[in-house]
């Protein structure tokens, strides 16, 4: 048995060095928004320090135990859990899902909404940090909460189940669980400290090709080659990558090829992921993939079935710069530079269904370094980053960003003001429910 090459790694080092030097020469991203005043913002840091232990119990505990999407009964159980230690009882079940919880502070609006995820992905559990996700989320919702008696407002904790892959904060936006909110926190850990990193719109294609079966040897000329169909697929997806964007992305498997060589084969199918970074270039996208199949089922005389979106689509995210940038003030309090979109390479990305509640209303989605600028998502090596102290310390500032950017949210009008007047410029709400259909 011959073993596999090594991938070489020169041009990741050219590109690690390069970045390295981009990160030394970034300016500060800055904000000069009142916020709620220095001195509430220090009694709401300090409610996270003072609890650090709750908070990182929290996140060992679910890195522990790692449970896959729609299947977080004992994540979510672990979460009402302390919730009701603090007093607030959290609805689990909501919006339809077993594993979706809310519970909130406070009535009328303005209204934040702080996300916690705590799906794991198979066989390498928590390689996505959602423990800390989770952890930072549980954190900066309770330490919010202690402010809004002075902010007034409302302050909503949102578990939100199946991100990898299952489309959870789409399920429960298509519920009405985020009709009364007016901007969505959350945080996501990474290589570094980011405060609008890019993430790509993505859908699911099966392709499924219907054909005649014969015998291989006997009579071939009788079968139509339903296999012939998917490799002819699959060619025509890679050279269409000659042809787009760079920031899109198309990859794809053969999931089912025939049952035995010497049968032309009647059935055969693909699964791929479509990927870019708006949502006008995803559709566009989509459509040549459709235009491929439909030719290699011409090409083959077989019969072809094109199943989109098992799961739902999920759009790119639309960041909110003026919120974003209240997060890179608060985590400069920490001791962290939160870098401005364009300094890491925009491709070390992936997809997520934040970008799906992004384009309802504002929303945040920062990235915050695990200490290893090598680090790379959905590896045991991030895992194990997700319960190290870089990780415990993800929670805990993770936790303090989160809280003062909600509750510089909910006290400064001009900052609400200024955050919906850029969603607006962007395009405004889209309908999200329809846009693929």
């Amino acid at each position: 048995m011959t073993q596999p090459g090594r991938p070489d790694d020169s041009y990741l080092r050219a590109v690690s060095a390069a970045t390295e030097r981009a990160v030394a020469a970034a300016e500060p991203i800055r904000s000069d928004f009142a916020g709620a005043g220095e001195a509430l913002r220090a009694d709401v840091e300090r409610w996270v320090d003072d609890h650090a232990a709750d908070l990182l119990a929290l996140s060992h505990d679910l890195h522990a135990h790692p449970e896959e999407a729609f299947a977080e009964h004992r994540s979510v159980a672990r979460v009402a859990e302390l919730l009701r230690q603090r007093g607030f009882d959290a609805e689990v079940g909501v919006g339809g899902l077993e594993t979706a919880l809310r519970t909130g502070i406070g009535t009328g609006s303005p209204h934040v909404a702080v996300l916690a995820e705590y799906d794991a992905l198979p066989g390498i559990g928590h390689g996505c940090g959602h423990n800390i996700i989770c952890a930072a989320g549980v954190g900066g919702f309770l330490a919010a909460a202690t402010a809004v008696a002075v902010t007034g407002g409302r302050v909503t904790l949102v578990g939100t189940p199946a991100e990898e892959g299952g489309g959870g904060k789409e399920h429960l936006a298509r519920a009405g669980v985020f009709d009364d909110v007016d901007a969505v926190v959350m945080l996501h850990p990474f290589s570094h400290d980011i405060a609008t990193h890019p993430f790509l719109g993505r859908r699911q294609l099966e392709v499924v090709f219907h054909g005649v079966a014969a015998h291989a040897a006997a009579q071939p000329f009788m079968g139509r080659n339903a296999l012939d169909a998917v490799v002819a697929t699959y060619q025509g997806v890679a050279a269409l990558r000659q042809h787009i964007p760079s920031t899109d992305r198309v990859h794809g498997i053969i999931t089912d090829g025939g049952k035995r060589p010497n049968v032309v084969p009647d059935r055969a199918a693909a699964l791929f992921y479509v990927r870019s970074a708006e949502p006008g270039s995803l559709q566009d996208l989509a459509a040549r993939i459709e235009a491929i199949a439909h030719g290699a089922a011409s090409m083959t005389g077989c019969g072809v079935e094109l199943r989109w979106d098992e799961s739902p689509a999920y759009l790119p995210i639309r960041h909110n710069d003026t919120l974003a940038a209240r997060w890179a003030r608060h985590q400069a309090r920490r001791g962290r530079t939160s870098l401005p979109r364009g300094v890491v390479p925009e491709y070390l990305t992936g997809s997520t269904d934040l970008g799906n509640l992004s384009y309802r209303l504002p929303a945040i989605h920062p990235m915050i370094g695990l200490g290893d600028p090598n680090l790379s998502l959905h590896t045991e090596e991030f895992a194990a980053a997700a319960a190290s102290a870089a990780g415990d310390q993800a929670v805990l500032d993770g936790a303090v960003g989160l809280a003062l950017t909600t509750v510089d949210f909910l006290a400064d009008a001009e900052l609400r003001a200024a955050v919906r007047e850029e969603f607006e410029a962007a395009g405004g709400a889209l309908d999200v429910t329809t846009y693929f259909a």
